[in-house]
């Protein structure tokens, strides 16, 4: 299929998305029965039906916008299927096997019911509704990673290599780490080209690996982990910090040192939240602003060559903010959060 066809396509699609305006709007709505009543107004209408018939309220308009998101993913998909632009989507899609198995894993490791993990899954990448089911049933960690292994799924792969490590300490973030570390090494094999397309997924994956690598030092320093044990939790494959930049940011020790070393880094944004909100700071408000950065930096691929597959991806970024802002707006609303500190939560790209 040629890319103009598919990029027009997207194109439509990325202007039924909604404006800060059309968002401001939803805040301001004064519980969840009218939210819904807007919401459908948008294109999340016949999702908000469906949704509503079987689940009131919050969780319906949660299940609505997780259909959405579903469809959509699948939608480009086919799209691209059989294209050069294929294996940039497989990037993409696979983001949701790592949620889901991380969702699952969680879950399990905690007993949470099964209805409950089900409904923050997300069915989109090679893992279908069928084969998410069958790893639900299973009684615990291990017998989800047996399954996978059973199943030859790739990914069990990583897990049984991490399993014994997790076996003895208890920490489910090994698990996560592992996985992490598979998905973005498998990411970067495919965009290893020298072609401008490649170069630019390159450099947002690699964004993304800093991004995590910061966040994991932050928790870290907050935590008082041993560098020694700290340093294998770190990825690879960073656009701006390679293993040895990395055991130097390790050495400052504090989460204070590390935002100040990254003043001379596209990273000094962080100092800024450090100057106006002094010594009261939350990791969480750190992540916030790197999160923030990331989706910025995913979204204008769209704004670029117009007959590039990158504006797929461009799209796909600012179509995942949206389900996310929104998301953002439903629990605020029924937690009865006021407008103002929702919108300190919003991400407007």
């Amino acid at each position: 299929m040629d890319n103009g066809y598919v990029n027009a396509r997207v194109r439509g699609m990325y202007s039924r998305l909604l404006d800060k305006k059309a968002l401001s709007n939803l805040i301001l709505k004064p519980d969840i029965s009218s939210l819904i009543t807007a919401l459908e107004e948008t294109p999340y209408r016949e999702d908000l039906e469906r949704a509503l018939v079987g689940k009131p309220g919050l969780y319906g308009i949660e299940e609505a916008l997780r259909q959405n998101l579903i469809r959509t993913i699948k939608k480009i998909a086919e799209f691209l299927q059989g294209e050069r632009g294929e294996r940039y989507i497989l990037i993409f899609s696979s983001r949701w096997d790592v949620h889901n198995l991380k969702t699952i894993l969680r879950g399990k490791r905690i007993k949470v019911p099964t209805m409950q993990i089900r409904e923050n899954l997300v069915p989109a990448g090679e893992f279908d509704e069928s084969l998410l089911s069958e790893l639900l049933k299973q009684a615990d960690v291990k017998g989800v990673i047996d399954l996978l292994s059973a199943w030859e799924v790739a990914y069990a792969i990583p897990l049984n290599q991490a399993f014994s490590e997790y076996n003895a300490h208890g920490d489910l973030f090994i698990l996560e780490n592992a996985l992490d570390r598979y998905y973005y090494e498998k990411a970067l094999s495919l965009v290893s080209g020298r072609s401008v397309e490649e170069h630019q997924i390159r450099d947002i994956i690699g964004t993304e690996i800093d991004l995590i690598n910061i966040k994991s030092l932050l928790m870290m320093f907050r935590d008082h982990v041993d560098p020694l044990d700290a340093e294998p939790m770190l990825l690879d494959g960073g656009k701006i910090f390679n293993r040895k930049k990395l055991k130097v940011l390790l050495e400052l020790g504090s989460a204070e040192s590390l935002v100040e070393y990254l003043e001379d880094t596209p990273f000094r944004f962080l100092a800024d939240l450090r100057s106006t909100e002094e010594n009261m700071l939350k990791i969480s408000a750190y992540q916030h602003l790197l999160d923030e950065f990331l989706i910025r930096q995913a979204v204008r691929l769209y704004r670029g060559d117009p007959l590039s597959v990158t504006v797929v991806i461009g799209y796909l970024w600012a179509k995942y903010t949206e389900v996310m802002n929104l998301r953002i707006i439903a629990r605020c609303k029924n937690a009865l959060i006021s407008p103002e500190d929702m919108e300190a939560e919003m991400v407007y790209v």
